[in-house]
């Protein structure tokens, strides 16, 4: 997609920061291309970005608006129609990773014709997938996978692949949501591909490549996820890891938003994870466990990682503060 840049980040009325993960992913991986926020009355969250409406945004410089919301079950909100229409009228493309299309919404179809605006749906791939093979690749591969959703692993991924290059390593960031692919510039929203062709997009997503490169891959949902599971099976299935990486929020015990749905023990989570990534892989192993400390002070972040890495025998690591350089080492000299 020939998406122009920067953006205007539309945060509509959101209170969670965990609904807001599409614009602060932007943010933190690509701040030269954020112009400021959009915040209509009653949002909780602030990316630290210029509050700017459409019109101050367009003469700031701005060329789309972004929409860093994600909510569950990626619909464009009737509320935030008018506020789009805005954004259209005032001279910004329409940057969007809902489920929902952004042309499927009359008002704004209309009114980007009206004004020779583009609507830009990036969970939408234009082309189509094959059904997964299983068969071996070329190339290594690692996996970032979760206890849940939203709780590091496109960060986890992004960081390793920085670490990997920094290393020497040649290594790719293979995205597979809406804002990795904002990030990085491509990838295959895999959810929003049909359940038969999962495991054929992720083999399509990480083709052969040098016995000496790295795909990073960028993990979704979670295997013990009521709602998400299936996309996380097809991906690992497509994706064939030869190393994973589990990410997880150690302060969090139930799934988000589904009360009642304990996050099993890590060691659990990790036995799922290496039963079924052996059906393509019989090589799949655990390289690391990433964990969310942001809520603790460097002392008890180090006691935690510590004890975690003394408990599963396994490299444990928060990827926004650790040095990477042992991980990397760790998981390329096996």
């Amino acid at each position: 997609m020939d998406i122009r840049l920067p953006y205007l980040i539309f945060l509509g009325a959101v209170v969670s920061v965990r609904d807001a993960k599409t614009g602060l992913g932007v943010r933190d991986w690509r701040p030269e291309a954020c112009a400021g926020q959009w915040r209509l009355p009653g949002c909780a969250v602030d990316l630290g970005l210029p509050d700017l409406d459409p019109v101050a945004a367009v003469a700031a410089g701005a060329q789309s608006l972004l929409i860093g919301v994600a909510p569950v079950g990626g619909q464009i909100r009737p509320e935030w129609v008018p506020a789009l229409v805005a954004a259209l009228e005032a001279g910004l493309d329409i940057v969007s990773g809902m489920h929902t299309r952004l042309a499927s919404v009359p008002e704004l179809a209309q009114a980007a014709a009206r004004h020779g605006r583009h609507l830009h749906d990036v969970r939408h791939a234009d082309r189509r997938f094959p059904v997964g093979t299983g068969e071996k690749r070329s190339g290594k591969r690692l996996l970032t996978v979760g206890t849940d959703c939203a709780l590091g692993k496109k960060y986890t991924a992004l960081a390793l692949t920085r670490a990997f290059v920094a290393a020497g390593h040649k290594a790719t960031f293979r995205a597979t949501g809406q804002t990795g692919i904002m990030i990085s510039g491509g990838g295959i929203a895999i959810d929003a591909v049909v359940a038969d062709f999962l495991a054929g997009a992720a083999e399509s997503l990480s083709p052969a490549n040098a016995p000496d490169h790295w795909d990073i891959i960028e993990g979704q949902g979670s295997l013990v996820h009521p709602g998400y599971a299936a996309v996380s099976l097809g991906l690992l299935h497509g994706s064939q890891p030869d190393v994973m990486v589990l990410c997880h929020e150690p302060h969090r015990l139930e799934i988000d938003e589904y009360p009642g749905f304990a996050i099993p023990p890590l060691g659990e989570v990790i036995d799922l994870h290496l039963a079924l990534a052996r059906r393509t892989n019989a090589a799949a192993r655990f390289g690391g466990i990433a964990l969310n400390t942001s809520a603790l002070d460097d002392a008890a972040a180090a006691r935690l990682l510590a004890g975690h890495e003394d408990r599963y025998g396994l490299p444990c690591f928060d990827p926004l503060r650790s040095d990477l350089a042992p991980v990397v080492a760790a998981v390329t000299e096996l």
